[in-house]
């Protein structure tokens, strides 16, 4: 069954290649939906996909790429609204 989460993720994650990470793992994963910088220095993302390989997508933003130092990440449930892949928003 397909699910969607927003996630919400703070910490050193501009300017340490989170969003381009993210796109390969999503990719890597089969997740889609998207991520973006937002002025506050956090990233945003919403994920889509099998709740086991959203599983996944969520334990690996916890860690980021390697320069990243992510301290919280806040998850919240949303409905699904079929993305047809994940890109990164400019």
């Amino acid at each position: 069954m397909k699910i969607h989460k927003n996630l919400y993720i703070s910490g050193k994650v501009q300017g340490v290649f989170y969003r381009k990470s993210t796109k390969e793992i999503a990719d890597k994963l089969g997740v889609k939906g998207f991520v973006q910088n937002m002025p506050d220095g956090s990233v945003y993302a919403e994920a889509e996909g099998e709740e086991a390989d959203i599983s996944k997508f969520i334990a690996w933003c916890h860690i980021g790429p390697a320069a990243a130092k992510v301290t919280e990440i806040k998850v919240e449930n949303a409905d699904v609204v079929d993305f047809n892949e994940f890109i990164i928003w400019r």
